[in-house]
């Protein structure tokens, strides 16, 4: 993997380990020169992480829609900032350019961005690795329902076994390397591609 796609909170938490685990992944995606793709602010985690990789001379891709550009919120000294004129084509430009997801704690954005990339997985749109840094287990109670939803039926087992979790940097980075994407079905298959 190249470039990363990081998720995460506009905000910095109550808990001072989120911003830990988020220095900690800034530094290792530096040293293995890989390069991080986020929404491009300055503020809170994302922050915390870009600034960890800038000090690392790792390399950062913002990718921010006007609208925030003009609330302050942007970073100014990172590697690149792309801006964009709608959320939507900030999605799919951030999809563009990754190998793959991380989603640290964070809010609705967050999770609707490892949601999303999760089901471009599901459908065969994509296979790129997704991960979840579970920092405090601040994740737990999500796959709690991720396994209630397979439990249900309404979830495939192979499906919920995309989302990559781990406490540790390390660990989560090396089960994405691994990453192989399940097989689509056939009827997936046909309706992706018409």
């Amino acid at each position: 993997m190249k470039k990363i796609a990081v998720f995460c909170g506009s905000s910095k938490g109550f808990n001072p380990v989120y911003a830990k685990h988020a220095r900690e992944l800034g530094i290792y995606l530096a040293q293995k020169n890989i390069g991080m793709i986020y929404g491009g602010g300055k503020i809170g985690l994302m922050g915390i992480l870009a600034d960890t990789i800038l000090k690392h001379q790792g390399k950062v891709i913002g990718v921010i829609p006007s609208l925030l550009r003009h609330e302050e919120v942007a970073h100014t000294e990172i590697t690149q900032m792309i801006v964009t004129k709608k959320m939507s084509k900030r999605k799919v430009k951030i999809s563009k350019l990754a190998d793959g997801y991380i989603a640290l704690p964070g809010g609705f954005g967050t999770l609707d961005e490892i949601f999303e990339a999760l089901t471009l997985g599901q459908l065969g749109i994509e296979a790129k690795p997704v991960g979840l840094l579970n920092t405090n287990g601040y994740f737990n109670p999500i796959l709690d329902q991720l396994e209630l939803m397979v439990k249900e039926g309404f979830l495939k087992e192979s499906n919920r076994n995309m989302l990559l979790v781990s406490d540790s940097v390390t660990d989560l980075l090396e089960k994405m390397q691994n990453y192989k994407a399940p097989k689509m079905s056939k009827v997936i298959n046909k309706v992706v591609t018409k």
